[in-house]
């Protein structure tokens, strides 16, 4: 168990600017310094409701991008969408402000708290959303800032009473190596966001400088059922910096999943059993929810405050749900953009259809992703009865020749049905479901508004 070692420090003294601060992530550290009475003012192209939230809380906020906005600001923090002809960047830098990203701000918020940092390919907002809602549950009052918005807690960042910070660790650029926990989660380790890394070798080396940064009293704990965190587990093992716990239905976790059906969960820990009733559905969610229960051990909470938190858990913003349903059709969302994400959110929506049949409307994200994981998402998608899949959503990519969403299609062996516009799905969706059919939107991009649309369409 994990002991106590003190309470968080502040930067006082700095007036802390956000390029960008109507992004989730820049929002959740803003959101912070001001409840920890930082001067903090910021930006957004749009006028976005977080912005008028922290703008009640005492920030400065502008609506455009004007280098006048930086005004007394000491620190720039810039989103990661921002770009390099931004005036306000340009100007922080003619300034020489110090430029920082988001995750290096985070940590700096972070201070000595005792951190724990949730990493992964796939998993990370759940389970670090899991965490701070049981951590919450048991009295134990955390800072947490989380990569999605969590019904539960109303937000997805606040500044908490305790020494605890609760954080999801983002891989996808390197950023998380940014942080110091103390407690450090991995859900999983696949090769993604090869973009950034290029190689599978090159991600695994990343994820290995993570949990080489772990002190000797702190602890890695590990998906033993991934075979990418389970190898590097054994890495860190060898490495013999840290404790090491392995949670899942394989042999060798020490923290044992029993049973994963139905929302149920059970957990065997040596000699001691433990049962709850978890509110999302989903094998992915079981280990998710055994990860958050071994944090909570680590930090001193009792077994039943634990056991409850978990079912206190009602989900996470655009982790499978639920949109709204008409003429016994259900409509859920999901935030998957890898395969093994899409493969996993539609078993949860088979094991909430049952005998009825599943439709999926994908909108796949990036032109490289779809490009190195066309066979895989296919593969992914065969799991639905009939598959819609629009336009790639390029984000901050530049199209790639040849690369279309047909390289998808073409590889799919259930019914498949590109569609050109958005509104031809939410029509032709609407027409063929049927009552106990599900539909379940899916990816990062755009494809999210489309949910509600498709209940709109059913009630006509």
């Amino acid at each position: 168990m994990i002991e106590q070692n003190g309470a968080a420090t502040q930067n006082h003294g700095t007036r802390t600017h956000f390029i960008g601060v109507g992004g989730v992530g820049m929002s959740a550290v803003a959101r912070i310094m001001v409840a920890r009475n930082q001067a903090v003012s910021g930006s957004d192209a749009k006028d976005l409701p977080v912005m008028q939230e922290l703008s009640a809380a005492g920030a400065r906020i502008a609506v455009g991008y004007a280098r006048e906005n930086l005004g007394d600001a000491t620190v720039v923090v810039a989103g990661s969408a921002i770009r390099a002809d931004n005036p306000e960047l340009l100007a922080a830098k003619a300034a020489g402000l110090p430029v920082l990203h988001r995750s290096e701000a985070l940590a700096n918020v972070m201070g000595s708290d005792r951190t724990v940092a949730v990493a992964g390919t796939h998993g990370k907002s759940t389970t670090t959303s899991m965490i701070t809602v049981l951590l919450r549950s048991a009295g134990l009052d955390p800072s947490f800032a989380i990569g999605a918005n969590v019904p539960a807690l109303g937000v997805n960042a606040a500044s908490g009473e305790s020494d605890v910070f609760v954080a999801e660790a983002d891989e996808s650029d390197g950023s998380f190596l940014n942080y110091r926990p103390l407690i450090s989660v991995v859900t999983n380790v696949e090769a993604d966001h090869l973009d950034h890394y290029g190689t599978a070798e090159a991600v695994d080396a990343s994820f290995d400088a993570f949990t080489a940064l772990l002190p000797a009293e702190g602890v890695l704990i590990a998906c033993a059922d991934d075979a990418g965190a389970l190898a590097l587990a054994h890495r860190t093992q060898e490495r013999g910096n840290t404790r090491v716990i392995l949670y899942g239905t394989h042999p060798e976790a020490q923290i044992k999943v029993l049973d994963t059906s139905a929302g149920a969960l059970a957990l065997e820990i040596g000699d001691r059993h433990y049962t709850a009733h978890l509110h999302v559905p989903g094998v992915h969610n079981a280990l998710n929810a055994a990860a958050a229960f071994a944090v909570a051990l680590e930090l001193g909470v009792e077994p039943s405050a634990a056991i409850a938190g978990l079912e206190a858990f009602t989900g996470t913003s655009r982790r499978f749900e639920l949109k709204g349903s008409k003429r016994g059709v259900r409509v859920y969302d999901d935030y998957a953009h890898h395969p093994t994400e899409v493969a996993a959110a539609l078993r949860a929506a088979r094991s909430v259809a049952g005998e009825h049949r599943v439709h999926v409307l994908f909108q796949p994200h990036l032109f490289s992703r779809t490009r190195e994981f066309a066979a895989e998402f296919a593969s992914s998608l065969d799991l639905a009865d009939s598959v819609y899949v629009l336009d790639i959503y390029p984000a901050r990519e530049d199209p790639i020749e040849g690369v279309t969403s047909e390289l998808i299609t073409a590889k799919l062996r259930t019914a498949a049905h590109p569609v050109a516009h958005p509104s031809e799905a939410v029509r032709l969706l609407a027409a063929n479901a049927q009552d106990g059919d599900i539909i379940l939107t899916v990816g990062a991009g755009d494809v999210t508004a489309y949910g509600p649309a498709i209940v709109e369409a059913l009630r006509a």
